[in-house]
């Protein structure tokens, strides 16, 4: 059956012939991508490349790829939040998984490794500030994976219910949903000097993760709800934007994704790293080894 032709309207392409967006040609992907919020992070990552072959930008979306340690790697900014996942992920797929040139799917599909490098913050007093945290499983809070079909292999339905019954979520929200990291890198990327936990990817940074300023919260409890909750005897330990959004997209795109957190700040305790540049450069310095090995 020949694959149908992808119109212009929905494949966009530069006047290069590159993915509109990311402004990357498929040549200049490599196969294994760390992703990072802050264009500003990308460096910070690429400076212990050996070598760098390519660096793009377009909005936030900034791309260096380049050689560490014999193994090829791509260093991308997402910008902040699920809806940015959303463009960063289809579009990191059509450059593996689509002809630019005739507009259609191939017939032999790629899979990327796709890792994340972000901050985030804890929930429990435990997970200490400067510490890194591995996100076994997802709870997304956003609503970008419910335009997409074929989700109930991807997610995993008891421990969203869980959730929802625990928080009494309020139905004008979008539903939780939940999402395990792929099962290979969270095993490669797990080590003494790691945390594996359970992470809540939320829409906002002020009131959809219980910042008070001028604006009054409808649930003014929802952290504690998020602290208290329990599932199989395990507990949600930290928060961010992406997370769980990587992990549904990677899923239904057959690519593998793990999520690597510097833990920068801690809610329950009110507390913020003395340094946050240096624990993000360590958990930098730490994911890179990882990938090498």
């Amino acid at each position: 059956m020949k694959s149908q032709t992808i119109q212009p309207s929905e494949l966009i392409l530069t006047p290069e012939g590159k993915i509109y967006h990311l402004d990357l040609a498929p040549s200049q992907l490599a196969p294994t991508v760390i992703t990072v919020g802050d264009p500003g992070r990308v460096e910070m990552v690429s400076k212990y490349f050996d070598t760098i072959e390519t660096t793009a930008q377009h909005r936030e979306f900034k791309t260096h790829t380049g050689v560490y340690k014999g193994k090829r790697i791509s260093v991308i900014s997402t910008g902040i939040g699920p809806d940015n996942i959303d463009i960063v992920f289809n579009e990191l797929d059509a450059l593996v998984n689509i002809d630019f040139e005739k507009r259609q799917v191939n017939k032999k599909l790629t899979s990327l490794d796709i890792i994340r490098i972000g901050t985030s913050g804890g929930l429990t007093p435990e997970i200490e500030v400067d510490s890194f945290v591995v996100s076994a499983l997802g709870i997304g809070l956003d609503n970008v994976m419910h335009y997409y079909d074929k989700t109930d292999k991807i997610f995993n339905r008891d421990f969203a219910q869980s959730f929802i019954d625990h928080t009494q979520w309020n139905p004008d929200n979008s539903v939780p949903y939940a999402v395990e990291a792929d099962k290979g890198l969270l095993k490669k990327l797990t080590s003494g000097k790691t945390i594996q936990g359970i992470t809540i990817t939320n829409v906002g940074f002020y009131g959809p993760q219980g910042r008070v300023l001028r604006a009054k919260l409808k649930d003014e409890n929802l952290n504690e709800k998020l602290t208290s909750f329990r599932y199989k005897r395990k507990k949600i330990t930290n928060l961010e934007m992406e997370t769980a959004t990587m992990y549904g997209m990677a899923k239904l795109l057959g690519h593998r994704a793990v999520s690597m957190n510097a833990i920068v700040a801690n809610r329950a305790t009110g507390s913020f790293s003395e340094n946050a540049s240096k624990t993000i450069d360590a958990l930098i310095q730490y994911t890179l080894e990882k990938i090498a090995e």
